[in-house]
């Protein structure tokens, strides 16, 4: 698709509700694709991300909905779909940016997502342990992982019920073989609800930033059969190697070179062997739990393990 081609398919996303200009919209695709290097399909989440917070801006004339599609959780496959979802709240996490009121867990008998509630939208508090209704809520996907964004237009109705949350987790297990790139002491795009890793500096949307410094691991377990995937957070990188985000900086710093972090890692952890449990999003395992074995894994029992969950 041409720029022009995404400009119209934003400008239609958007025209019933936004006077808008469809060449405005090409005009910000064309400064963030040409002016700062940023992919197309970025440039057009940026774009329709801005859209929606002007929209945020002015409740009625977006107006209530009432035509979408309702879904499971687990269906969510596109960005920049409005949905309606009947949905449990999971797990409530600390906000990252004054920008969000809320964000966490939100699961269905489908399956969880991440969900995110603006601070500007003025919606009520959602408790975990609740289920509730979701009219009008925003789909996006950030490298294969979809969430769902809920704006001024949601409709939020508290149900006197529960739901049955679908279970996604995955466990694996096997010997620690490899430590890939983008480990270690890294920087991360501080912008409201954004965690892109930076790349010299600069995040795909965002352009030239000032990161904040993260801790993860982005590993690769062999049960002697097949290799899966796994990423550890700080929390698990920081239990697994017994290395706080304090000591990785320091240690940074004083060879004025972050890679040593991850080479400190790799000599801690690889050819150990551990089982890991958690959701599984695009071909990652996300560490929610992990566990230390004494020493090689046996494949059928670990499938029966896995299949048990």
């Amino acid at each position: 698709m041409t720029l022009r081609e995404h400009a119209e398919d934003v400008h239609e996303q958007f025209s019933d509700h936004l006077d808008i200009d469809v060449d405005d919209v090409e005009d910000r695709l064309s400064t963030l694709v040409d002016e700062y290097k940023v992919p197309v399909d970025e440039a057009r989440r940026s774009v329709t991300n801005h859209y929606l917070d002007e929209a945020d801006m002015d409740r009625d004339a977006l107006g209530s909905g009432g035509s979408n599609a309702e879904i499971g959780l687990a269906d969510v496959d596109a960005p920049e779909e409005w949905i309606d979802v009947t949905a449990k709240v999971v797990d409530l996490w600390d906000p990252r940016s004054d920008a969000v009121a809320q964000v966490g867990l939100i699961g269905d008998p489908t399956g969880t997502i991440k969900f995110t509630k603006w601070a500007k939208s003025d919606l009520p508090e959602l408790e975990e342990g609740k289920v509730y209704r979701l009219e009008n809520v925003v789909t996006d996907e950030y490298q294969g992982q979809f969430s769902v964004k809920l704006n001024s237009t949601t409709l939020i109705e508290e149900l006197d019920e529960d739901i049955e949350v679908g279970d996604d987790t995955e466990e694996v297990a096997g010997a620690l073989v490899d430590i890939q790139s983008g480990s270690g002491l890294i920087k991360r795009c501080p912008e409201e609800d954004c965690t892109r890793v930076l790349q010299n500096g600069r995040c795909q949307e965002h352009g030239e930033v000032e990161g904040e410094f993260d801790l993860r691991i982005k590993g690769v377990l062999d049960d002697g059969e097949d290799a899966h995937e796994v990423i550890f957070d700080k929390e698990a990188t920081e239990d697994l190697t017994g290395m706080s985000l304090a000591e990785a900086k320091d240690m940074a710093m004083d060879a004025l070179d972050t890679t040593v972090v991850a080479d400190e890692m790799a000599e801690d952890v690889l050819g150990r062997y551990y089982r890991v449990a958690g959701p599984v999003f695009g071909r990652y395992v996300l560490a929610d739990d992990v566990e230390e074995l004494d020493g090689p894994v046996d494949h059928e029992d670990a499938l029966i393990k896995a299949r048990s969950i």
